[in-house]
């Protein structure tokens, strides 16, 4: 039986603007207009011999995205396990192979990460199952990909003795200079390193014990201390922060003796920046060599990648260059230098700016806001409650709200939390309705029809930060302390 694990924690730093810490490449749609990137490595498992549902290792400012995805999906997951912080994939896989040994005997664990693109899905079934004979022989199973080019920006795995199909692993090699990588390439021996894996769980515990005992000890603690939330499986946070950061790769792959590789050629790009997804795009560009997406017109211009998501975008006389447009900020790059957009994203959270972590639009279990002007004193808001849900029960000290209704129904429950009683009155607002929250009041917002609920929020106060929020009920469970200055649970 095969359990997919798919890890969904990264930043995607190096595609800002368009992934953010909030809402990162995993939850776009990169490559497909229908699917994001997390939607498509679950349809890859479609064809897999006895496979099970995934299970999703995320961390918990991103579960209601991933159960909202998976939702749209009509995919069950076996599991969606938050990781308190991030410790890189050896304690997450950890935490999955002790999660997944309480539903299964032994299963086999696929790890594959949620931000890659494979386009010959085909391909990839074929050299899973090529993985499970070498997993049944005894391995730990990695896949490598057919390197094409010289590529500098990946790790290579060095080639040993044949072994069930694939190759024992002679070596891990660090990600090279250019003439390094193209010996590597020409001499046929290496593959590039996917971060796709293949093992049984209790031989995966076996060879970590072995190789990084300590991240072990520290994983079994913050397991103990689990707990259900929802859907949802919370770690131990105080144990889970006493582990180590390190990688599958090297906290195990490296140090064991067992480590075999599967090579597949299946049109494989983990998108690491813009410039990997140029090379997805430019495929079917024209002789000009340019790849565009949305509102875009080049005049005189060659080999570039134009991305537009709210306005029109125009180049006239430029090469080579990324251009990439959100409704709050514009990248422009050298394609050559894709690769440091992430200097720009440390720049901007040392400076402490919102663009680093939120989007204009931002995304919540409920649906979603958008702010649309910020000023001293007020900001206006465009708010969307999905059917059927309902915002928590809040108040703010330093902020009045005014909502008016441009569709559907909104229910609104408002009132005092007093020692000895509770005073709350609740009412329907319709279309073109309006009602008044003032500063210190009480107040819920809920959907109670069969379409979008979308108003219009007016803020005025003293200090409008998402962190003044002060909850007293909530049926997402997110009763915890919010951070200064963001909203991470709102």
């Amino acid at each position: 039986m095969i359990l997919p694990v798919i890890l969904s924690g990264g930043s995607g730093s190096r595609l800002w603007p368009v992934s953010r810490e909030h809402y990162p490449k995993q939850f776009l749609k990169l490559n497909s207009e229908d699917f994001s990137l997390l939607q498509e490595t679950v349809l890859r498992l479609a064809g897999l011999p006895d496979c099970r549902g995934p299970m999703v290792v995320c961390n918990e400012q991103h579960r209601f995205l991933v159960a909202e995805q998976l939702n749209g999906m009509g995919v069950a997951p076996s599991r969606i396990l938050l990781e308190p912080e991030g410790r890189n994939t050896a304690p997450a896989l950890a935490l999955a192979a002790m999660t997944a040994l309480e539903q299964d005997d032994d299963p086999l664990l696929l790890v594959m990460p949620a931000d890659h693109v494979i386009e010959d899905v085909d391909a990839f079934r074929e050299a899973v199952v090529t993985g499970i004979s070498a997993v049944e022989a005894g391995s730990l199973v990695t896949f490598g990909i057919q390197p094409a080019v010289p590529h500098t920006g990946y790790g290579y795995i060095r080639k040993g003795a044949g072994h069930q199909g694939g190759f024992k692993v002679d070596a891990f090699v660090e990600k090279p200079d250019e003439k390094r990588a193209k010996q590597y390439l020409d001499s046929g021996d290496y593959l590039w390193n996917s971060g796709i894996f293949l093992f049984r769980a209790r031989q995966y515990l076996s060879e970590l014990a072995e190789c990084a005992a300590d991240i072990l000890q520290s994983c079994e603690a913050a397991y103990h201390e689990r707990r259900e939330d929802l859907d949802f499986l919370r770690i131990g946070r105080e144990a889970f922060a006493a582990c180590r950061s390190d990688s599958i790769d090297y906290a195990v792959m490296e140090q064991t003796r067992h480590a075999a590789v599967v090579p597949m050629d299946p049109g494989w790009n983990d998108i690491g920046a813009w410039d990997a997804l140029y090379a997805l795009k430019a495929r079917h560009a024209g002789k000009d060599g340019n790849a565009t997406q949305g509102d875009v017109l080049l005049h005189d211009a060659r080999d570039n990648f134009v991305r537009s998501e709210s306005r029109l975008v125009a180049a006239v006389g430029v090469d080579n260059l990324i251009i990439i447009e959100t409704d709050d900020a514009v990248l422009v790059a050298d394609r050559d230098h894709a690769q440091d957009t992430k200097q720009i994203v440390n720049e901007l959270k040392s400076r402490r700016r919102s663009e680093c972590h939120s989007h204009q639009r931002v995304y919540r279990p409920w649906g979603h806001y958008r702010t649309m002007v910020i000023s001293e004193g007020f900001q206006v808001k465009e708010i969307v409650v999905n059917p059927g849900q309902t915002l928590s029960l809040q108040m703010h000290h330093h902020r009045a709200e005014h909502w008016i209704v441009v569709q559907g129904t909104a229910r609104v429950t408002q009132g005092q939390v007093e020692d000895e009683r509770d005073t709350f009155e609740s009412f329907l607002l319709s279309e073109d309705e309006s009602t008044y929250i003032s500063l210190g009041t009480v107040h819920r917002l809920e959907n109670p029809g069969k379409i979008p609920l979308r108003l219009i929020e007016v803020q005025t106060g003293s200090y409008l930060g998402e962190d003044d929020i002060v909850r007293f009920d909530d049926v997402y469970g997110r009763l915890e302390t919010q951070v200064a200055g963001v909203d991470t649970h709102a």
